[in-house]
């Protein structure tokens, strides 16, 4: 990890238009919900380059009939998650993909509300019937050995315990490349959303149906 990954202690994840939504496609293919923060909206990139949309791309590619809904709120919280998921369940998803918590995190929230939080999150997408792939953050070491560790640990908590799918770090590969992050040192570039769904693809691969 490079200073400017670790520079993500000193702004939270900036504030930007609401649910955009990834290139519409018939009716009668599935939906996946990406359900986030503004590392899920795509803050700073075309909406065609964010990585909803970059996912319906490579799933269409790939043969499996599903349309991308970006659920990316930026700024926010676990919390504010609660307010909004019985808006995504409107698109009636078949897989929800749930990337939130950096912003509780930056914001010095109790560590067990966060993991409350998620797992109210995750049980409300199943109790709907709703696979869930759950995303986890890390923090930048500022914030304190046994607080990061912490927070990294809730993500696998949650998955262990509502039985989902977990990909453990939703920047792996691209936090702290000053190649794949814009000059804030914290959203990803159109190259760094490829490489996060290049990453995400095996955790969500076992959850699609053809």
């Amino acid at each position: 990890m490079t200073r400017l990954w670790w520079a993500l202690g000193l702004l939270a994840l900036a504030v930007a238009p609401i649910g955009r939504a990834a290139p519409t496609a018939v009716a009668a293919e599935r939906v996946i919900v990406a359900f986030g923060d503004s590392l899920t909206a795509g803050l700073g990139v075309p909406a065609e380059r964010a990585y909803p949309a970059v996912l319906e791309q490579r799933l269409r590619a790939e043969g499996y009939p599903y349309r991308v809904v970006n659920a990316g709120v930026s700024g926010d919280t676990t919390a504010g998650g609660l307010r909004r998921v019985d808006w995504s369940l409107r698109s009636n998803p078949d897989i929800a993909i749930v990337e939130l918590g950096a912003n509780d995190a930056l914001r010095g929230q109790d560590l067990p509300g966060v993991r409350a939080n998620l797992d109210r999150l995750v049980e409300r997408f199943q109790s709907s019937g709703v696979r869930v792939l759950l995303a986890g953050m890390k923090l930048p070491p500022n914030y304190g050995t046994r607080y990061g560790a912490a927070f990294e640990r809730l993500y696998a908590d949650v998955a262990a315990s509502r039985g989902v799918a977990l990909m453990p770090f939703f920047l792996d590969g691209v936090a702290g490349d000053l190649r794949l992050n814009q000059p804030d040192g914290i959203h990803p570039t159109a190259e760094g959303y490829r490489m996060i769904v290049g990453r995400l693809w095996p955790h969500l691969v076992p959850l699609l149906r053809r």
